[in-house]
């Protein structure tokens, strides 16, 4: 399996990266931890985490993810197996991230807790915190690389205008740059990214690590009409998705799936895996039977008309 090279650092993933989000909440421990030897049995070695994951989750608090992959890591060894992302500055009372010096100081401390781990090989921004300095939030990602907590540093859910901002102060101030962004992007979702963030990644060799790859589930191909949007806890966010445009993207990924006798979803993360700047899509699996599906797209090469299909009926213009 080609592994990718995240940015301009030394370190290198496999083309998939499992989401964590589902660690300790749609998957339980057990069914984690079977999810988890698999993805590595399998030679895959990249999860993407965050410490709010699962705070939304009646009776959690976040940083239940972190707790079963440190769980995990615990109980099989092999630290070196796996290379960790988690993410700070989302979910704090009343803003929208929070990235000053003391916050991070004190998260990275509690996700290595709960990871049992000495570093976290990618530590991210999760949401831009526009109240604080982009010269401290990168002056403190610097403190740790050099207590060596963290490898690399990457930004979550930027805009185009502040992660070049933030590529600017790394570079003028010798400081941390980010080397990968975590953006929405999918076949359903193109228009967010493609555009400025895609041309500002290509120049400045920022690997991209789009998550909601299937589009929450949307790009399976389970949910056709409303009587299936019950079928998960996320079934209620596909009515904005299945409107005629999102109709015909199912129609393209029925064919080309049936064309390489594959599933709808590793077709749609294939698509990702295809596309410029892509490093390793995000995508979840809470069976075994997805993880399968998942697994296949690392291995499936889509045609040029394969491509043209699916880009013609996911253009965002499309009516």
């Amino acid at each position: 399996m080609t592994k990718r090279r995240l940015g301009r650092s030394d370190i290198a993933v496999a083309p998939w990266c499992f989401g964590g989000n589902v660690f300790g909440w749609t998957a339980d421990r057990d069914t984690s931890f079977a999810l988890l030897d698999a993805f590595v049995g399998a030679g895959f070695d990249f999860v993407d985490t965050a410490d709010v994951y699962s705070r939304w989750a009646p009776g959690h608090s976040g940083g239940e993810s972190e707790t079963v992959i440190g769980d995990w890591l615990a109980a099989r060894g092999g630290r070196d197996r796996l290379v960790i992302a988690t993410k700070v500055g989302m979910g704090q009372p009343n803003r929208a991230g929070r990235l000053d010096r003391a916050h991070i100081e004190a998260s990275i401390d509690a996700s290595l807790k709960r990871l049992r781990t000495d570093y976290v090989d990618l530590y991210q921004s999760h949401a831009d915190d526009p109240d604080t300095p982009i010269e401290e939030t990168l002056s403190a990602y610097a403190g740790l690389v050099k207590a060596g907590k963290v490898r690399i540093i990457g930004a979550s859910n930027f805009s185009a205008e502040r992660l070049a901002a933030s590529l600017a102060a790394s570079r003028d101030g010798g400081l941390p740059r980010y080397e990968t962004l975590q953006p929405e992007y999918n076949l359903s979702a193109r228009s967010g990214f493609e555009g400025a963030l895609r041309d500002l990644c290509a120049a400045e060799e920022v690997g991209v690590i789009p998550f909601y790859a299937l589009a929450a589930g949307f790009l399976t191909g389970k949910y056709r009409s409303e009587a299936d949007f019950g079928k998960s806890p996320r079934g209620a966010s596909m009515a904005k998705r299945l409107d005629a445009r999102g109709r015909r993207i199912l129609d393209a990924l029925d064919a080309v799936s049936a064309h390489h006798r594959t599933t709808q979803a590793a077709v749609a993360v294939a698509w990702l895996m295809q596309q410029p700047t892509i490093d390793a899509p995000i995508a979840s699996a809470t069976t075994l039977d997805q993880f399968g599906d998942l697994a296949a797209a690392a291995a499936l090469d889509l045609t040029a008309d394969d491509l043209a299909a699916l880009d013609a009926a996911s253009a965002p213009d499309a009516a």
